[in-house]
């Protein structure tokens, strides 16, 4: 199974996070399968790639307590493909992701991996 993480700190409120990340979705080309208050799951749309192919990305939202308007935002991004090449399906929806954000929106990045 390939997954990816990265873990941003966000400047904004929860709400304006969740719409922002609405956004990056659809700028994607990803269906959002679910929405909840701090958690968003979006998936690929089948029929471009094989089924252990299609990436699930989850967005976490963590509000700082000290904060009222930061948080953290952690990506995941994954699927059932076996990562035997350093660029695969999944590395590449990754990498779309990431770089809609930094295009999109004005998040700082912390951890990659």
């Amino acid at each position: 199974m390939a997954r990816y993480t990265n873990l941003f700190t966000v400047s904004a409120s929860t709400q304006d996070l969740r719409r922002s990340v609405v956004r990056v979705f659809q700028a994607c080309n990803l269906n959002l399968v679910y929405e909840a208050a701090d958690y968003l799951v979006a998936k690929e749309k089948p029929g471009h790639v094989t089924y252990s192919q299609l990436a699930t990305v989850e967005v976490l939202i963590n509000s700082l307590p000290n904060e009222e308007s930061s948080a953290h935002v952690n990506l995941v991004v994954k699927n059932e493909e076996l990562p035997l090449k350093t660029n695969n399906h999944c590395h590449r929806v990754f990498t779309l992701v990431n770089q809609t954000i930094v295009d999109t929106q004005n998040w700082q990045s912390v951890q990659l991996t």
